[in-house]
């Protein structure tokens, strides 16, 4: 068995490239794409949660996150990282990479779905629920990690393997910019579809109601935009809040 075993991976370091090598290459970089973009992306997504969750019209500036949420929405993914590192890595070996690599991918694809729908009538419980499902995307981002590289290290020959395994973390560079670049395209598209007042001129109809349907739907919310009414139709009000 051991022979076998050795026998396939001379084969494979001395395989010429051929397709195969490329679809892993696609198979192991969407998941090192996948791993920043979900990590990195919610750096983006801090500023409308405190507009949306944490606004008072009596503020001089437009609501953010308190310290502690910020720090708490922005690293629990990284705490499931290096836990999900250690477990999966251990798993990998057990298993078998390959069956474990399909189990870290449906466990990132359900948490990322669950982080958009986080839950709650008010911010403290929003934000929980979003720490909870970031934190076990972060598992599963643990796990595709180590095995992505390892993967991808098994099938390369051994001409090409280190162009290979650049080519699978670049990948995380790529999906970096994605999430800029899909953050700038649907808040443009979003400004221009539902155009709103600024800040210092309407504080309460500064965040369009269609950020977030439910919030306008509760008494809080008339009385903020009564008060933004308020602010619009008399100007000096704003000044007196000083």
């Amino acid at each position: 068995m051991a022979e076998q075993q050795l026998g396939v991976l001379k084969a494979l370091d001395v395989a010429k490239t051929q397709l195969y090598h490329f679809t892993a290459i696609v198979i192991a970089g969407m998941g090192f794409f996948t791993d920043a973009y979900d990590l990195f992306c919610v750096s983006l997504v801090t500023k409308l949660l405190g507009r949306l969750y944490y606004f008072n019209p009596l503020s001089e500036k437009p609501g953010s996150l308190p310290p502690h949420v910020a720090a708490a929405v922005n690293g629990v993914a990284l705490c499931g990282t290096l836990a999900g590192q250690l477990f999966f890595g251990w798993l990998g070996d057990k298993l078998g990479r390959k069956k474990v690599y399909g189990i870290t991918l449906i466990m990132m694809i359900v948490c990322s779905v669950a982080s958009g729908l986080s839950f709650g009538n008010k911010a403290k419980g929003v934000m929980t629920t979003l720490c909870f499902f970031r934190f076990w995307l972060g598992f599963g981002i643990g796990g595709d990690y180590p095995l992505s590289a390892t993967i991808m290290s098994e099938y390369a020959n051994k001409k090409t393997r280190g162009a290979f395994i650049a080519a699978v973390f670049a990948m995380q560079g790529v999906g970096i910019l994605a999430g800029g670049f899909v953050a700038l395209a649907v808040s443009s598209i979003f400004d221009k579809k539902f155009p709103a007042p600024t800040y210092a001129v309407n504080r309460a109809l500064s965040t369009p109601p269609q950020a977030h349907r439910w919030i306008y739907q509760t008494p809080k919310t008339a009385l903020l935009k009564n008060y933004g009414d308020q602010l619009q139709e008399n100007p000096d009000n704003r000044r007196s809040n000083r």
